[in-house]
């Protein structure tokens, strides 16, 4: 049994792995079928063909690395800072930290990193965010996310919800639902709609909830299986809020 279960992971992390590298490079449309239908095969022939290419195969066993045995990964990263003490070792250990669960180590060291030049980097500003939610410090979310606001990428962003979250946690429910209605469009952002609609049920508001759970569910059914499966937990999460009523 243990030997079919690490044969069905092992399988899993190769299609991810190759489902993102095909999406980047822009060959989904010749491999993505590929590598669903034929797992393993389909994986194995996609890496000899597109990726085995040096400097991306050293990328990819580092990630197949990280991904089954993320304590050593921590662990080399902790003797890189140890060696040379810069910002890029500070970030990427911080983020190593927070992908594992350790929250509060990585809080420690974006805090510490977060000074001089580095006040306005918005990858360190973006992962503090994540990492102050995780431990319910909203308050110190906001300043945060008001400095990267401007930015292109926020607005699609998970930060950007967890923004309008934190403007809810902290007693400024006009606002949250500004930011909440600016992620409200059809055929996406399902995510930020299924908190959307939580937001509306604290509020009283269980119309208009179920009228935007009832949407998500229906537009669920003319995704693409990619699509649906990206968006399947948020998909189930408003199915089952529907079920409560």
């Amino acid at each position: 049994m243990s030997f079919i279960a690490n044969y069905y992971y092992i399988s899993l992390i190769l299609q991810a792995i190759c489902v993102i590298h095909c999406i980047r490079r822009g060959n989904q449309n010749k491999w993505i079928w590929i590598i669903v239908f034929l797992p393993v095969i389909g994986c194995l022939v996609y890496i000899f063909s597109e990726i085995l290419t040096g400097r991306e195969l050293r990328q990819v066993s580092s990630g197949m690395g990280a991904v089954l045995n993320p304590s050593a990964s921590v662990r080399k990263l902790e003797e890189q800072l140890r060696f040379s003490d810069t910002f890029q070792n500070r970030i990427a250990l911080a983020d190593a930290y927070l992908q594992k669960g350790e929250t509060q180590k990585a809080i420690e060291l974006y805090e510490s990193s977060h000074t001089g030049v580095f006040t306005e980097n918005e990858h360190l500003l973006r992962q503090l965010i994540i990492a102050y939610n995780a431990v319910g410090r909203y308050d110190d979310i906001i300043p945060l996310a008001q400095k990267i606001y401007r930015s292109p990428q926020f607005a699609r962003s998970r930060t950007h919800l967890l923004y309008a979250i934190a403007l809810d946690k902290t007693g400024r429910p006009e606002q949250a639902e500004k930011e909440f209605q600016t992620m409200a469009g059809r055929f996406g952002y399902y995510e930020q709609r299924y908190y959307y609609g939580l937001f509306l049920i604290r509020g009283g508001r269980e119309q208009e909830a179920t009228r935007l759970f009832n949407a998500i569910v229906e537009e669920g059914r003319h995704l693409s299986s990619q699509e649906r499966s990206m968006n399947r937990e948020w998909i189930s999460r408003a199915k089952d809020e529907l079920n409560r009523k």
